[in-house]
């Protein structure tokens, strides 16, 4: 075995978190799943019971011997079919949402985009619905999320995977195992195959034992061993796919254990105000930003890391941390019910088996008794051995001889009575034995589809809710599984998105049309001119919600008929904008065509078209205002524009009489003047100007002399310096002395 192959660990030291998993670790496990409550057995035959093979091997033996003809109705079957169907007419759709964050609409919405084209293309909804359907009969289904490993396939998959291949830590109380300390799940493959996914490894891989899986204990995990239960004497199974697997030396796989399991560690966590808590990196600056500006506290916490690891029997084929974003086993549980004491999962098929068995039993015992018959008869009155007579007389067309000679003895005598009769009491005890499995299961006749013993049309309704009652808890299991498979969905979808800019084209339905969503987009902060990412999905906390509204058709048909009824009593006008509304509930091909040539016959534009319109009418307006504001603007401009020229005339004026001033009283100065102007560059002008036509007065003023009175402080008639040095040194910029 493999306990003795091993050898004991020290218990006493701490293990690394980034520790590899021992083989002495991998023992332990198996020993705890060796000695785990048995109940995966009693999961098989519930299995069987569902499916129809309710007859024990044992009893259709006894009953061949007997002359009993074997018979089962079988009922268990509908009724899970039933539930089934219930789960896939109420089957809601994913919706992301930002958590507590508004700013983040247009991130949800991308996200949700891709949830929901991820939730068709993985199968999520076939592997939910296969998981649901284990979870009700036996108490505990199986979905796992992963990516493909077909790269040229759609990039994630969602598979059903059966109870039997899958152990793990029966000690956790959560019902998404986020406290199992571990889970494995085995698989049997081809030799070839494995060696390929483990090329360092292939020869211990093509040279092993055909029987090292005894090892492993392989045979004394529970589960998946024959029932021996069949549905008929001529129908019994000879082998499981299981059994299979372990005693066929030519198929030539090997078991595979693929083991996932935490490690704890004591790592500081930054939390920031607003409640966001991510794992501090000291290398991160905008981490030792948070805590000097006192925006978010460090703490000190202890956390699960996941990692996992392939075994071949006692030889580790790989281990290292989890390939996946988050902290969940890839394999989600959908809980049917757990026993309080021991966490055994079960189903609505434990409670159904006994008054399935008194049913089948009931009726073989009733076929029996009315085709049996009661032969009294003295020896020898046959001409016949005793069993080949008995065969006979069980015949329809038995062809009895008797012994003409024994039978002219006196007293000799041969009779055939048939007194069995169907009487009250055992088609009542038939009958008892149907309404038991209602009882029992909650699910009534009604709820499968058949004729109960409602007589009306509320008592059936309030049948059908009590049905609903009754298996509230099993869909709410169902519900928080789901939910946990978008998240695992969407947290693979971030991973993959990355960083890098993306520009998400959300196509439109019936009333609203398409439109872009840019994720990761960079931007300049105008305020710190620091760069960021506008709608960032790796910073931006969203959560997966299911909606409320089913998505199945029959229920798209209920609000039809709701709607249509409310429509009828409202206005003519009235009834053409509700139109698409209703259009859009029903389940027509060319949905969006119809649509829009009601829009475009009734004058009614659809919401791209308004939107447009209104575009256009705010362009229109603002417009106009540009011109009215360009209009008073050159009118502004034509007023400064006259002042400009009255200024400039008045100052050619005021300089032209200074000129002539001037030249009044030195005129030995006008020729300079005239040679400084051509030197200049100026041009007589051409045509000449006008005459300013200034009126001169009738008096000349007199001409005085250069220079003004003594005393005389008038900045245009200056005190004569008696010499130029006197002159040079007091100026309107020289300093005085005083």
């Amino acid at each position: 075995m493999l306990a003795e192959k091993t050898h004991s660990t020290d218990q006493t030291e701490l293990q690394d978190a980034d520790a590899p998993i021992t083989v002495d670790e991998f023992a332990q496990f198996v020993r705890e799943a060796i000695n785990q409550p048995p109940w995966r057995a009693n999961a098989d035959k519930e299995a069987d019971y569902a499916d129809g093979n309710q007859l024990d091997s044992e009893l259709l033996q006894k009953q061949r011997q007997l002359g009993i003809p074997p018979a089962k109705e079988n009922i268990i079957g509908p009724a899970i079919r039933a539930v089934c169907g219930y789960e896939a007419k109420t089957r809601t759709d994913w919706r992301v949402t930002p958590d507590g964050d508004p700013q983040g609409q247009d991130v949800a919405d991308a996200l949700n985009y891709r949830l929901n084209q991820a939730e068709r293309h993985s199968h999520a909804d076939r592997a939910l619905s296969d998981g649901f359907r284990h979870a009700a009969t036996v108490g505990i289904g199986w979905v796992e999320v992963t990516r493909a490993s077909n790269a040229l396939k759609f990039p994630y998959a969602c598979r059903a995977v059966h109870r039997n291949e899958i152990w793990w830590d029966m000690q956790s109380t959560e019902p998404d195992l986020s406290d199992a300390r571990w889970l494995f799940r085995r698989r049997w493959v081809d030799r070839q195959r494995a060696a390929r996914m483990f090329p360092e490894h292939k020869t211990i891989i093509m040279h092993s034992a055909d029987k090292w899986i005894a090892d492993l204990a392989g045979e004394m995990l529970e589960g998946g061993q024959s029932t021996g239960l069949a549905q008929a004497i001529d129908a019994e199974r000879a082998w499981t796919v299981q059994e299979d697997n372990w005693y066929n030396d030519e198929n030539q796989q090997v078991c595979l254990t693929e083991l996932w399991y935490r490690r704890w560690d004591e790592v500081t966590i930054l939390r920031a105000r607003n409640g966001r808590a991510v794992e501090y990196d000291p290398s991160n600056s905008a981490h030792v930003a948070v805590v000097r500006s006192n925006r978010g506290v460090l703490e000190r916490q202890i956390l699960p890391k996941m990692r996992r690891a392939y075994f071949m029997g006692p030889h580790i084929l790989h281990d290292g941390p989890t390939p996946h974003p988050h902290d969940h086993f890839p394999y989600v549980p959908i809980w049917g019910a757990r026993e309080d004491m021991t966490g055994i999962p079960y189903g609505l098929v434990r409670d159904m088996m006994f008054p399935q068995d008194n049913l089948n039993a009931s009726i073989s015992k009733l076929r029996w008794g009315i085709a049996s018959a009661r032969i009294e008869r003295t020896k020898g009155a046959v001409a016949m051995p005793d069993d080949v007579f008995r065969r006979m007389a069980a015949r329809s067309d038995a062809d009895i001889i008797l012994d003409a000679e024994h039978m002219a003895r006196p007293g000799a005598r041969f009779e055939v009575k048939r007194d069995f009769q169907l009487n009250s009491q055992q088609f009542q005890l038939m009958d008892d034995s149907r309404r038991a499995m209602e009882r029992v299961s909650g699910v009534s006749s009604a709820f499968m589809g058949q004729k109960g013993t409602a007589s009306s049309g509320i008592q059936e309704q309030t049948q059908l809710e009590q049905s609903q009652v009754s298996i509230a808890d099993l869909m709410d299991n169902f519900k928080e599984a789901r939910r946990l498979v978008g998240e695992i969905l969407m947290a693979l979808i971030i991973e993959d998105m990355g960083r890098e800019e993306q520009t998400i084209v959300i196509e439109g339905d019936t009333l609203n049309p398409p439109r872009s969503v840019v994720l990761n987009k960079p931007e300049i902060d105008p305020q710190t001119g620091i760069q960021y990412l506008s709608n960032d999905i790796s910073r931006t906390r969203l959560m997966v919600a299911l909606e409320d509204v089913p998505s199945s058709s029959s229920f798209r048909a209920q609000q039809l008929s709701a709607l249509s009824e409310s429509v009828k009593s409202l206005p003519q006008e009235l009834q053409t904008v509700v139109m698409p509304f209703m259009i859009d509930l029903m389940d027509l091909p060319r949905k969006d065509q119809i649509v829009q040539a009601i829009r475009n016959a009734t004058g009614q534009a659809d919401p791209e078209q308004l939107r447009e319109q209104i575009k256009q009418e705010l362009m229109f307006e603002l417009k106009e205002r540009e011109l009215a504001l360009r209009e008073r603007e050159i009118a502004a401009k034509e007023a400064q524009y006259r002042a400009n020229a009255v200024n400039t005339g008045v100052t050619s004026t005021f300089a032209a009489m200074q000129a002539a001033e001037k030249i009044a009283m030195n005129p030995a100065i006008a020729p300079v003047g005239d040679i400084v102007l051509k030197q200049a560059g100026w041009q007589p002008p051409t045509p000449a100007g006008q005459d300013p036509n200034i009126p001169t007065p009738v008096v000349a003023a007199p001409i005085e002399q250069p220079g003004g009175l003594p005393g005389d402080t008038t900045p245009t008639t200056p005190d004569v310096p008696a010499s130029a040095d006197i002159g040079a040194n007091e100026g309107i910029e020289t300093l005085r002395m005083d």
